[in-house]
């Protein structure tokens, strides 16, 4: 690490300098390094730098640049362990700032800041007076860390002796550091100042400076200063103690790793040696490292007591091994491999004490086609994965996990009386007889994976059985010569027979002599036909892909786990268990016959078991074995035509894509989802009594009777059940309720439903005509009713309407043709509905005049619908009268008589008739926001002035002309298609002070060119959509 001191002027200083031709030098010191000879960092790691320090001319130029001056001389220092071997370097001297007469503001002359760094024992040899100051107030309590002082103590001295350099209204100060900027500061520059270091252990830093341009000194701050008359700061104000004690840190530095641990050593001297504590280097990873030998000797070097280390994918690994073994002498766990590794390292084998795990990874052990002796009296583990050999000798009698997986070996001797964990997978060379002599020499054998080892015999498995009476844990997957059927292996905890051809339902006799057996796998058992266990231990079973599978029988009071998917030919299940939680049989095509005694079974999922039959309801209701049973999926049960569950504990039902239900019956309390999608068929169904708060039975469009008896149903949804005529709805707190479309839905029905539903909210009966007069009086017992749905209906008259609904808010009679022009005269006349606030008469047969009498009365109205009203010419709000202009007074006594209007939204689309539209401010329309009078294809004049309408909507209004607008919050405007010129649009637009939108787009009259003249004309435009091309 190289450091310059180096000093900053601005303009002024600089031409002071160059007059005066100032230079001083620093003093001299040394860099304290007492010590250090013999303490080395440790060995980073590949591609990775402790420094990057710039040559002297480098800095020279670099300095230059930037307007600074060489005061002071550089000394690079090293450490004991050299430069490559990570130690430090550094440079010493002093900084002294001064005026322009070289004197500071006290008159003290040069104020000079030392900056070693104190990494040796040796005080400031610039000012040896101030040696008990150093020693009394440099450290902290423990006297481990250096003070650190915040930005207000540095500033306060430099305000003191350099006031020059803090006045902001001075040039710019310039800088030298690492990608740093060099001009001058402007108003928002910031200047980074890096850290000086004015003693030994006394580190001073500096924040950035922001330059406002002000007046105002920089670093003068209220914050930071706490003067006491005579302007002297106080040191204890702004101290930031950094109290890492030693064990503080040994404690933080062991979450490190190594690449870490290197740079936390480049930090200072105390992080420096507390990274390299043996600790942290107990295990030596180098693998995959392109580590060297003589950085391998010596790290061994520097951390004998290593007990584990990692040479895998390094380069030379026999020699680094070799090297090990002879400095290493507490070394327990060696890992090594991707290479070649020579007899001389299982030789030296013995010379390692004190090893217990040794694992050897895709290498060549030997020359490849000798014997590998391998003998050590301590070793516990061993792994030769994936090597090759020909022959290899184990006699380790302390050896308990021996794992020879994947290796090309014909032969194996094994001598290891307390081996418990043998791995021999893949292992293709080795013939049946070798299995069996190696494993007979194992008495104490536990567990084996000989999977993938097609040679091996029941007759091997015999004997391995008859000499391993502790074998619990064996996998034989894809072993096709064994069958098992003369094979007792009582103690038998965990077997894996994937793929094994020879595997037949007579193998599950010599199965169920494993009395302790928990797992068994069976996958792609090809052969395998029936499975019957009665296993009192067992806890999970898997039957994948067994192509020939008929039928299981399983008996297990903890079996908790069942996995059985891809069976096309299964047909039968018989499951007894009382761990049973979750049952999953999805696409078992052929499966007709399920029985369960699970009694804590609570989620079963037979989703696409297309051969079920309505026996299968039976299961699954009370009394059917499975008394906890919460969720059940019968989806795309094809099967199905009747369903019927009784049931206390049923919580989700799905009976989706069952398409050939016809009835259906629930009687479950404690039902709360059901999905009926796809079920077309569905023509009777019961729900007494459910605990359903949500209904859709709208995808039942046969449905024709329907029994609802749900305490806690708030939503009913009814839509498109045409054939519907009986419905008993008991549903007190029914709110909504949506009976669209039920062309058959009668009086009484209606009757009946709102007695035993008081608290509906909102009623939709759209297109149902068979409601008549009898079914709308018993509204009255809806005293809650505040939306009414009667569009498309044949109703004469809304009297009952007027009567029973008293707190109707929300009235809709689209298309209602049989309506007469006095049907709505009590609205207007008689004051009937007074909480009405939305009434829709879209595509009704009301004339001109009863819908102008409803518009001038009924002020009380906020969103009125007349779409498609054919009847209705003009929309005139203003006086149609002529009055003498000697009585203007007249009018204006009527404009303030006359009531301000409610309406806020007023929808016209699609009347065809319609040709000028007035609303005049006189018409007092102050709440209207949005007017749409899309489609109207004869309309051709608007005058609208309106103080609050935001949105106008005229596109497909082809016979536009006239266009006047005094709108100042109109926001949007759509003129789409309209054949309006390009004069009255920006006449239009001009007194729109907020207009956002326009839509000009195929408007023959206004070109694309003609956007810059309408955004003169609407400064506050934001977009303007137009057409691409001119027409």
């Amino acid at each position: 690490m190289k450091i310059w001191c180096c000093l900053w002027f601005g303009e002024e200083e600089e031409k002071e300098e160059d007059k005066n031709k100032i230079e001083r030098r620093m003093s001299e010191g040394n860099l304290g390094n007492e010590g250090m000879e013999n303490v080395d960092l440790p060995l980073p790691p590949q591609g990775f730098e402790l420094g990057f320090p710039l040559g002297r001319m480098e800095e020279e130029e670099l300095i230059s640049q930037s307007g600074g001056v060489i005061i002071g001389e550089r000394q690079d220092l090293g450490t004991g362990s050299g430069s490559n071997g990570g130690g430090f370097g550094g440079t010493v001297g002093s900084l002294r700032w001064f005026n322009e007469n070289g004197v500071n503001s006290s008159g003290e002359g040069l104020m000079e800041v030392n900056l070693n760094l104190g990494l040796g024992e040796e005080k400031p040899s610039s000012s040896s007076s101030a040696a008990p100051f150093w020693d009394n107030c440099d450290r902290d309590s423990q006297n481990k860390r250096p003070k650190v002082h915040s930005l207000s103590l540095f500033c306060r001295d430099w305000d003191c002796h350099c006031p020059s350099m803090l006045n902001s209204d001075r040039d710019g100060h310039r800088m030298l550091g690492r990608d740093c900027d060099h001009q001058s500061s402007s108003k928002n520059d910031i200047n980074y100042l890096s850290p000086v270091v004015n003693s030994k252990n006394d580190i001073n830093y500096l924040s950035p400076m922001v330059s406002d341009g002000g007046n105002e000194n920089l670093l003068d701050s209220n914050s930071g200063r706490d003067d006491e008359g005579d302007g002297s700061p106080k040191m204890e104000d702004s101290e930031v103690r950094m109290d890492l004690t030693d064990d503080l840190l040994h404690m933080v530095f062991s979450f490190l790793d190594h690449i870490n641990l290197c740079r936390a050593a480049k930090v200072c001297r105390q992080w420096h040696t507390a990274s390299a504590h043996e600790d942290f280097w107990r295990f030596l990873n180098f693998e995959n490292r392109r580590i060297t030998l003589q950085q391998f000797e010596d790290m061994c070097r520097r951390y004998p007591n290593a007990t584990a280390v990692n040479i895998n994918g390094a380069p030379l690994i026999h020699s680094l091994v070799m090297k090990a073994f002879s400095s290493l002498r507490n070394l327990e766990s060696l890992t090594l491999g991707k290479g070649q590794i020579g007899e001389t390292f299982f030789q030296a084998l013995t010379d390692c004490q004190k090893l217990k795990t040794l694992i050897v990874n895709d290498a060549t052990l030997g020359n490849g086609i000798q014997e590998i002796p391998i003998y050590h009296d301590r070793l516990r583990q061993l792994q030769i994965v994936k090597c090759r050999v020909l022959r290899i000798s184990v006699r380790c009698p302390q050896l308990q996990t021996l794992s020879l997986k994947r290796s090309s070996m014909a032969h194996a001797v094994l001598n290891c009386n307390l081996l418990r964990d043998l791995d021999i997978a893949s292992c293709h060379k080795l013939s049946d007889a070798a299995i069996r002599s190696a494993a007979i020499t194992c008495p104490l054998l536990e567990s084996m994976d000989m999977s993938n080892c097609s040679c091996v015999s029941d007759e091997t498995l015999r004997e391995i059985a008859l000499t391993c009476g502790n074998l619990h844990v064996l996998n034989a997957s894809y072993c096709p010569n064994i069958s098992l059927e003369s094979v007792r292996l009582p103690m038998l905890t965990v077997l894996k027979l994937h793929s094994c051809e020879g595997i037949t339902s007579a193998s599950m006799a010599a199965i169920s002599h494993s009395y302790m057996l928990e797992v068994l796998e069976l996958d792609n058992c090809s052969s395998l036909t029936s499975v019957s266990l009665d296993l009192p231990r067992l806890k999970n079973i898997r039957l994948v892909h067994c192509r020939k599978f008929i039928e299981l029988n399983l008996r297990s009071i903890i079996l908790s786990s069942i996995k059985v998917s891809n069976c096309p030919l299964l047909q039968r299940i018989n499951i007894i268990s009382n761990s049973l939680k979750k049952l999953v049989l999805q696409k078992q095509e052929s499966l007709t016959t399920l029985a369960l005694q699970c009694q804590c079974l609570q989620e079963v999922d037979l989703t696409d078991c297309e051969s079920l039959t309505n026996s299968i309801c039976e299961v699954f209701s009370d009394g059917g074995g499975c008394p906890l049973l919460k969720s059940l999926v019968l989806d795309n049960c094809e099967r199905l035509t009747g369903v019927a569950f009784c049931s206390t504990s049923l919580v989700s039902l799905s009976l989706a894509g069952c398409r050939a239900i016809v009835s259906l019956e629930l009687t479950c309390p404690y039902l709360e989802q059901v999905s009926l999608d796809g079920c077309d068929h569905l023509e009777r169904a019961s729900f007494c009594p459910v605990g359903l708060r949500s209904l859709n039975l709208g995808i039942c469009p046969k449905l024709n009777a329907l029994h609802i008896e749900a305490p806690r149903m708030v939503l009913l949804e009814l839509k498109g059940c045409g054939v519907l005529s009986e419905a008993s709805i008991n549903c007190p707190l029914l709110t909504s309720l949506d009976a669209s479309f039920c062309s058959q839905l009668k009086d009484d029905c209606l009757s009946a439903t709102t007695a035993s539903c008081p608290l509906i909210e909102s009623l939709i009966l759209m297109s149902c005509p068979s409601v008549g007069s009898d079914g709308l009086l018993s509204l009255r017992w809806l005293a809650h009713l505040t939306l009414l749905d009667l569009s498309y209906t044949f109703l004469m008259t809304l009297q009952p309407v007027f009567e029973s609904c008293l707190q109707l808010k929300v009235l809709k009679l689209q298309a209602c043709k049989y309506l007469t022009d006095s049907s709505l005269e009590a609205l207007y006349k008689e004051g009937a509905l007074p909480a009405l606030r939305e009434l829709d008469l879209s595509y009704g047969t009301l004339c001109q005049s009863a819908i102008e009498e409803l518009l001038a009365c009924c002020t009380h109205l906020t969103h009125v619908s007349l779409n498609g009203c054919v009847n209705m010419h003009d929309l005139n709000w203003g006086y149609s009268v002529d009055v003498p202009s000697q009585k203007n007074d007249v009018i204006d006594l009527l404009v303030e008589q006359q009531p301000n209007r409610l309406l806020q939204n007023l929808n016209c689309v699609g009347c065809p008739n319609i040709k000028k539209v007035l609303i005049p401010s006189m018409a007092r329309c102050f709440h209207l926001s949005s007017l749409n009078l899309s489609l109207s294809s004869n309309l051709k004049e608007v005058d609208v002035a309106c103080f609050n309408l935001c949105f106008l909507n005229l596109s497909n209004c082809c016979s536009l002309e006239v266009l006047k607008l005094e709108c100042p919050r109109l926001t949007s405007l759509l003129l789409q298609s309209c054949n309006i010129d390009k004069e009255a649009v920006e006449a239009a637009i001009s007194q729109c002070n907020m207009l956002e939108t326009l839509d000009v787009r195929f408007c023959p009259k206004i070109c694309p060119l003609s956007m810059g003249k309408l955004r003169a004309a609407c400064p506050s435009l934001k977009r303007i959509f137009s057409s691409l091309a001119p027409t």
